[in-house]
């Protein structure tokens, strides 16, 4: 073209030619720019969210910790309240002991329930007034039972009688 060689057709042809091809190179230079800049963005996006990821892995591998030292103190706990019910067990009698077991089965795992503001703990119903006098009236070693759910009444200051 520089030559000058050639008819002014084709000259005109390669002019237009290299005007549209010198377009196209610019916008493939613009497309690979923004292409290079959504890359930077993602790649700062990566490495926050591997910060986060090592955070949270190491306030995972904390809380395991945290968890396992709870369940050893409840295990601790549960040997040494397995101890002491074994000494309760032995002072309270046999006879008691097996009502006690008879009614825990039969009642989801609790056979005795707090008598508490004339309320047994056990079912949550108040109990009458006939129910109350007689527990009034009972010896102080006399075993109460909740006449709705069956379960022992356990007195406290709190009862109410």
């Amino acid at each position: 073209m520089e030559a000058g060689q050639g008819t002014a057709k084709d000259m005109q042809a390669l002019h237009h030619e290299v005007e549209s091809l010198a377009r196209r190179q610019s916008d493939l230079e613009d497309v690979e720019l923004e292409v290079m800049e959504r890359a930077e963005g993602l790649a700062a996006d990566v490495s926050r969210l591997e910060t986060a990821r090592a955070q949270l892995a190491d306030r995972v591998e904390e809380l395991k910790a945290s968890r396992d030292k709870a369940f050893a103190e409840m295990d601790a706990e549960v040997e040494q309240l397995g101890h002491s019910r074994s000494d309760v067990v032995a002072g309270v009698g046999q006879e008691l002991v097996d009502l006690y077991t008879k009614i825990r089965e039969s009642s989801g795992g609790i056979g005795a329930a707090v008598l508490r503001h004339r309320r047994c703990e056990g079912c949550n119903l108040e109990l009458n007034q006939v129910d109350i006098n007689r527990f009034t009236a009972a010896a102080q070693d006399e075993v109460l039972r909740c006449e709705e759910c069956r379960r022992i009444l356990i007195r406290t200051s709190e009862s109410g009688i």
